[in-house]
């Protein structure tokens, strides 16, 4: 053996090679396995149970577990003890399970093995005993790169295998494993782990790999992490190289390029305030400290998006996994602004990163895209308004005309006809006070329009002139009650109310235009032009005959009664000197 050789040797013997944390500290027992209670504790007792399935499907993100819990199950299986909950990790089973070295548990990747040969030689050695234990366990990781051709030369197998073997699939896609497949397992969804979870876990590895880290340093590294417990385990293990003993906070941003959490609060709370000088200022820091502003994007709406929980109450703000500090801040947030406009400064965040991947500027974008956030934190929205409103009106005590609606007492003054078909509510115009109640009529002689006040001649012509126009008014919100007006006029006035003459071919149903909510349109709409609250009747006018086939043409001519007869203002002066119409003699 040469020198060199020799030397080698030693250092070998010296120096062990390095195992990396995430190999270091992987779960050995279902108890050491985070986050995945809900998995570990019914496999551990159908095994105690002796309810063991022959195929299991684990589905869930990268890096929290599958692969793990797959091989704590072999052994648990496999070991001499067994089949138990609790393998021993001391007999040769589960020793060789654990380096991955053991005939009896096959690691197969789908990914690299997804081909129908491989499936083909996997199903003719299904047939042979297990080598140590009592199961032949077969795992397949990615399972969902499987072709085709192989789920179909793999389903007989799976839906009826020897008693000694089991199969155990893990995927991060389980939408592209076929029914007939995924139907022949047993599934167990694994959930992210959450940040406190994976800072507990790093605690215990820094304590036992005697590292001093804060907690800062600790919730960022969970923060990056996304809840995979292997991607934090690499994070730390890279750090720990990077700053040896000790580590903090800042370490943690500058390697991996996070976002501290105090600037990114600052900059949340400038949008919440609307101060852009302060917005534009934290984001130029940002983008001078090589910050991905991709990353501040998501970062934000993550924040915004626990900002909207916690203003939802104490039982949805209970589900968000934060330190307390943060918390505190999420609530005082959480006071500034209503949801609607929390849920607009999301949707813009969410508008923003989808167009980040395809801009040239993406510092621009975004500048203009939280500007914008912070103006639609700034305005007031007409919810807002019209609540405020209200509690104004009821802290004055004024009462609310649109919901309540008076009934006042239909009288007739001297020398009018009476009103026929009094309405069953008038809505009263407060430039135009009642008439208390009172034993004597009220004089008249003084006014220069019969119909107490309500409506003046000029207005009284001036609705007739623009009726047509009410009319098209009205058909934006009733399309079909202007139909039936169209070729309608107004007629007659009396005390508080206005007759609608329908032309009798247009009016259709005649409960259609008796309707009070019909008949409100009408009113609203006369009260929005004239200022003045008259309720609406409605006559049919007479009808005309047909003309004849080729009438003989004859001279019109009008008498004078017929003209009187006719006309609206003529008839309100013959009504008010109670004269009458002589006819033409």
């Amino acid at each position: 053996m040469s020198l060199v050789e020799l030397r080698m040797g030693n250092m070998t013997k010296e120096k062990p090679v390095y195992e990396v944390l995430a190999r270091k500290y992987r779960p050995r027992q279902f108890s050491d396995v985070v986050g995945q209670q809900h998995v570990t504790k019914t496999l551990a007792n159908a095994i105690t149970a002796n309810r063991i399935a022959h195929a299991y499907l684990l589905v869930g993100p990268r890096g929290i577990g599958k692969t793990s819990i797959a091989r704590i199950f072999s052994k648990a299986l496999n070991c001499q003890k067994g089949p138990t909950s609790e393998p021993c990790d001391q007999c040769d089973s589960c020793l060789e399970i654990a380096a991955g070295r053991s005939l009896d548990v096959l690691e197969i990747d789908g990914a690299s093995n997804n081909g129908v040969e491989q499936i083909r030689e996997l199903r003719d050695n299904v047939q042979y005993a297990a080598a140590r234990g009592p199961f032949k366990v077969y795992i397949i990781d990615e399972v969902h790169m499987l072709s085709i051709s192989a789920f179909n030369a793999l389903l007989k197998t799976l839906e009826e295998p020897p008693q000694h073997v089991k199969f155990i699939f893990a995927t991060t896609e389980p939408q592209k494993v076929p029914a007939t497949i995924a139907s022949r397992c047993q599934r167990f969804d694994l959930r992210r782990i959450t940040a406190n979870d994976i800072i507990g876990q790093l605690k215990k590895i820094a304590v036992l790999e005697n590292i001093s880290v804060d907690d800062e340093a600790l919730f960022a590294i969970a923060r990056g992490a996304e809840g995979g417990m292997r991607d934090a385990e690499s994070t730390f293990d890279q750090l720990i190289s990077f700053c040896g003993r000790t580590i903090a906070e800042s370490d943690v941003l500058s390697v991996f390029g996070l976002v501290s959490r105090q600037s990114l609060e600052s900059l949340a709370f400038a949008i919440l305030t609307g101060d852009i000088t302060g917005l534009l200022t934290s984001l130029s820091e940002l983008d001078r400290n090589g910050k991905d502003l991709q990353r501040v994007v998501l970062e934000l709406l993550e924040h915004f998006r626990n900002v909207l929980v916690v203003q939802q109450g104490a039982g949805a703000a209970g589900a968000l996994d934060l330190p307390d500090r943060q918390m505190e801040t999420l609530r005082n947030h959480a006071g500034q602004l209503d949801s609607s406009q929390l849920l607009r400064i999301v949707e813009l965040l969410i508008e923003t990163e989808s167009r980040l991947r395809l801009t040239v500027s993406r510092r621009t974008l975004l500048e203009s895209s939280l500007i914008r956030c912070a103006r639609t934190a700034t305005t007031v929205s007409i919810e807002t308004v019209i609540r405020q409103l209200a509690a104004l009106k009821r802290s004055l005590g004024v009462p609310d005309t649109n919901s309540e609606v008076s009934q006042p007492v239909h009288r007739n003054p001297p020398g009018y006809p009476p009103v026929e078909n009094p309405p069953d509510r008038v809505m009263e115009s407060p430039r135009f006070p009642r008439e208390e109640e009172s034993g004597d009529e009220p004089d008249v002689s003084g006014l220069a329009d019969p119909v107490e006040a309500s409506i003046a001649e000029t207005d009284l012509e001036r609705l007739a002139a623009t009726w047509p126009e009410l009319v098209s008014e009205i058909g934006r919100v009733l399309p079909r009650l202007a139909a039936m007006l169209r070729g309608s006029r107004v007629g007659r006035v009396g005390v508080g109310s206005v007759e609608i003459g329908i032309d009798s071919t247009r009016a259709g149903d005649p409960g259609f235009l008796s309707d009070p909510r019909n008949r409100l349109v009408i009113e609203q709409a006369i009260q929005r032009r004239f200022g003045v609250a008259l309720s609406a009747q409605m006559a049919p006018l007479p009808s005309t005959p047909r003309p004849e086939t080729n009438p003989v043409q004859k001279p019109e001519t009008t008498s004078a009664s017929d003209f009187l007869s006719k006309d609206p203002s003529a008839l309100r002066w013959i009504q008010k000197f109670n004269g009458t119409i002589k006819k033409d003699t």
